[in-house]
């Protein structure tokens, strides 16, 4: 696997999309990473239902991840809001797009480092908790505001990263994705200081983030060994998620 790491130091890079449930299971994960000294966590959207994936709520669709979402809570202990089960996932006019959430986890982090993995985790409860429309502007603004960004500057950031810049930044994380030899989102990579890089299998870790924060520590150690690849972890496809 090509080194993504151009700082020389230890990173854990984090593929994800806003809208994968099993993203959303791995987000205490995401957390606890944050918190181990000396490693850096990094995190590439890729634009799981963008384009032709772009879909509206349908009850098809509502029948489809609603088991999976059971499984999340149920294996996690990951909480999700009736106003998303009986609200966001019977509201028919809503529209399941990658792209605007993407564009602002990428405008808070140019505006406040660490902001970009701040709004994931925010916009992941504004979806699976309180049921709000995430690909809506008007909604990444008031999650913005709640996050305490500066209305203007994010607008600002926001219009400047939409479109191309986005569209570049999900095409680079899907290259990514594939070198790591991902099979859908979340796909972890740990690159060491040296350049090596594994992905990290986190299936045995979903629901124990404790015991994943110790590992990571010993894995990002500089005389530790890199997590071997391999197959189980979490991870879902263009329409949906799975593990």
């Amino acid at each position: 696997m090509a080194a993504v790491n151009d700082n020389n130091s230890t990173a854990l890079h984090y593929i994800f999309d806003p809208m994968c449930g099993w993203c959303y299971a791995a987000a205490p994960l995401v957390d606890a990473a944050r918190s181990v000294a000396g490693l850096k966590v990094e995190f590439h959207g890729g634009g799981m239902m963008t384009g032709a994936n772009r879909r509206s709520i349908t009850a098809q669709w509502r029948d489809y991840v609603m088991p999976h979402d059971r499984r999340i809570a149920e294996l996690t202990g990951q909480p999700f809001g009736e106003t998303y089960f009986e609200g966001l996932l019977r509201d028919t006019g809503a529209v399941m797009d990658s792209e605007p959430p993407t564009t602002a986890v990428l405008a808070a982090e140019v505006l406040r480092t660490g902001g970009g993995l701040d709004m994931i985790h925010r916009l992941q409860r504004a979806h699976y908790v309180e049921g709000r429309r995430i690909a809506d502007v008007d909604v990444l603004a008031a999650v913005a505001a709640e996050l305490g960004f500066d209305a203007e500057a994010f607008a600002s950031a926001f219009a400047r990263l939409s479109g191309e810049a986005t569209a570049q930044h999900i095409a680079a994380s899907r290259q990514l994705l594939q070198r790591a030899g991902g099979q859908g989102f979340p796909t972890f990579v740990l690159v060491q200081a040296d350049g090596s890089a594994s992905r990290v299998d986190i299936g045995p870790w979903l629901g124990r983030a404790d015991e994943w924060k110790a590992q990571l520590a010993t894995l990002a150690a500089p005389a530790g060994d890199a997590a071997n690849a391999g197959a189980g972890q979490a991870s879902c496809g263009p329409d949906s998620c799975a593990i």
